[in-house]
């Protein structure tokens, strides 16, 4: 059971620490938020979004609400270019005498505006994905989730397979992301980024939140040791300072 409640903050970026061996963090919010098919079930709490009651069966019923999963191997088709990944099942098309035509000036209009809008550099729209840079190919989906009216993105490790620069520019794109309302939680194991973007740290130790902090309130080396288990056992020595 994860119970994480904002009511009446304006939470940007919530940083999700954990433990690095392990999945239990990224199924225990695939069951709140499904990004699969056939979705894990959460097997007791609520979760309230945008200020309703929801119970997400499905794949799609999450992404209808707003809400994105981005994970490391990202939801691209690397054999086509950023214009057919960023349309991805939503092509704008005209019907001419009942023969539907794809409308490709306005597709790419539409995803070089959303791209420079975002501040991210790519050579060529028309370029396959599968050429461009990890840090290129996790700007499109973010900024995608972004031009399709998205509320909420959840980003699993989005920096692991990044080099520093390419972690800088992402780091800057969240925040960018953030300051236009949208709510960005980031599942990560490297504090010095969740101190860079993050606005609240929850820190996920066994499957339970271990520290729920906000960033200004703490410092890396207390999350650390909230992720570690030492702050616990820190108190409960204080607890009992004569013996177990």
């Amino acid at each position: 059971k994860i119970e994480l409640v904002y009511e009446g903050e304006q939470e940007g970026v919530v940083a999700v620490a954990k433990r690095v061996v392990g999945a239990a963090v990224q199924d225990q919010f695939a069951a709140v938020f499904p990004s699969t098919p056939a979705p894990k079930r959460p097997t007791s709490g609520r979760l309230i979004f945008d200020g309703a009651e929801r119970n997400f069966a499905a794949q799609g019923e999450a992404k209808a609400a707003g809400i994105e999963t981005v994970y490391q191997d990202l939801s691209l088709c690397t054999n086509v270019d950023v214009v057919a990944n960023f349309f991805m099942g939503r092509e704008i098309v005209k019907r001419y005498f009942g023969i539907p035509i794809l409308q490709e000036a306005e597709m790419i209009a539409a995803t070089e505006k959303a791209i420079s809008n975002a501040g991210t550099k790519i050579p060529s729209l028309r370029v396959n994905v599968e050429h461009l840079s990890g840090g290129q190919r996790q700007a499109i989906e973010l900024n995608r989730f972004v031009h399709w009216g998205g509320k909420l993105v959840l980003l699993d490790e989005p920096f692991a397979a990044l080099g520093v620069e390419q972690t800088r520019r992402g780091l800057e794109m969240i925040k960018r992301i953030a300051a236009q309302g949208i709510g960005v939680v980031i599942i990560t194991h490297i504090m010095a980024q969740a101190f860079q973007v993050a606005d609240r740290i929850v820190v996920i130790r066994q499957g339970k939140v271990a520290g729920d902090v906000a960033r200004d309130k703490t410092s890396p080396d207390e999350i650390v040791r909230m992720i570690t288990g030492e702050a616990f056992q820190g108190k409960a020595q204080e607890a009992r300072p004569n013996g177990p």
